[in-house]
């Protein structure tokens, strides 16, 4: 190697923390709405600053939103309980003020152009370079991070994860309408935020040092000043030692987000043992992967997913029930077997896409009513 080859090797390395043991940590976006209109309220800021300092309660993009996060926890059992234990409060206070905690992926009738902004650097900084794009993003997810002892696994599991996107992507389709209208996708957020230049699936990287060039190449070229501005599907979080799973859309109740995360901890739990016990994970061409998204966020629940680089489909729920077996001893491990099983209700009762729709068709097409039903599902 070179001294130069050297030198931009060094410049460019990043420290991945690493976790002893594969921990969890969730973050879950709320919108605030009217509790008369049901239309979004741009009332983050007073509700945050009425709670306090707090690290569980964060502020974002829009002014219309707040994002509950946990701690650092063992099991899925205790990320709820910690979820839980904050979002009373939050609920409290924003109720006092004549509002309603609302998570989906959209919001079925509110307006981008009516929200505001929160106040901060990097949010204006977003937005004058994405425009129009940056000014679209009236959407709302959930991020589940799941502790990885190592950065040589990180990469290999992030590629081999992507082959599971389309299952997790169709549980939690929770954005049929846009701005008053039947999108005809389960997942309208998934195809939005992908607009945003550093947004999407990640890269097929397999080895540590090719993500280090990656994040190199994007500072030089001032794509990115920090490293949290890369905004992938899937992500590493060296500070935090963690994988990050960015698919879901935003969820409205606990009992399906306890399923999703369940279901996240335990597949990547189980790629990381895979690779404890030298295997070599599998991955798909990324060809493959992108259809996959497009497949789950068209048809969600109904998508004919492709299963491997053989190109074999099948339905993503006939799927799921095996992915369920298969993982079940994995759950037992990380005490997570009853979230786990949880995952099939989401299918056998109906994914939040199609409920919505549902509610939509029985109001005669009154969305306000579907707020309504979201706004209820949130038992806490």
């Amino acid at each position: 190697m070179s001294s130069h080859a050297a030198d931009r090797r060094a410049d460019s390395r990043i420290d991945f923390a690493g976790s002893p043991r594969p921990t969890l940590g969730v973050e879950w976006e709320f919108a605030l709405v009217d509790a008369q209109t049901r239309d979004l309220s741009n009332e983050a800021a007073s509700v945050i600053a009425e709670i306090g300092e707090n690290p569980h309660v964060h502020k974002e993009l829009l002014r219309n939103t707040v994002e509950v996060v946990t701690g650092i926890c063992d099991s899925v059992p205790e990320a709820m309980d910690d979820l839980r234990s904050t979002l009373k409060p939050v609920r409290t206070v924003v109720r006092e003020r004549g509002m309603e905690l609302f998570c989906a992926g959209t919001h079925p009738f509110a307006k981008w152009s009516a929200q505001k902004l929160t106040d901060a650097p990097r949010y204006a900084e977003l937005i004058k370079r994405t425009q129009w794009w940056g000014r679209q993003m009236l959407i709302w997810g959930v991020h589940v991070h799941v502790g990885v002892s190592s950065a040589h696994k990180v990469m290999p599991i992030i590629t081999s994860l992507l082959d599971y996107y389309p299952h997790l992507l169709a549980l939690s389709a929770s954005s049929p309408f846009w701005d008053g209208e039947d999108t005809g996708y389960a997942s309208n957020r998934a195809m939005m935020f992908q607009q945003l230049p550093t947004a999407g699936l990640p890269f097929h990287f397999q080895e540590w040092r090719e993500f280090e060039g990656f994040v190199a190449d994007q500072k030089k070229t001032g794509i990115i000043d920090h490293m949290n501005e890369i905004r992938w599907d899937i992500r590493p979080s060296p500070h935090l030692g963690t994988v990050e799973v960015r698919i879901f859309d935003g969820v409205s109740n606990l009992r399906e987000l306890s399923a999703l995360v369940a279901l996240t901890h335990c597949l990547i739990v189980d790629l990381d043992r895979r690779l404890d016990a030298g295997e070599t994970l599998p991955s798909m061409p990324p060809w493959h992967v992108q259809e996959n998204k497009w497949r789950a966020a068209r048809y969600g629940l109904d998508a004919i997913i492709i299963l491997d680089a053989d190109s074999n489909e099948r339905l993503v729920t006939e799927d799921l029930d095996d992915q369920l077996d298969r993982l079940m001893p994995v759950a037992e491990s990380l005490s997570c077997v009853d979230e786990l099983a949880a995952v099939a209700e989401i299918y056998r009762n109906g994914a939040s896409y199609q409920r919505q729709r549902r509610v939509a068709e029985e109001a005669d097409g009154d969305l306000r009513a579907v707020v309504d039903a979201l706004v209820g599902e949130l038992v806490i």
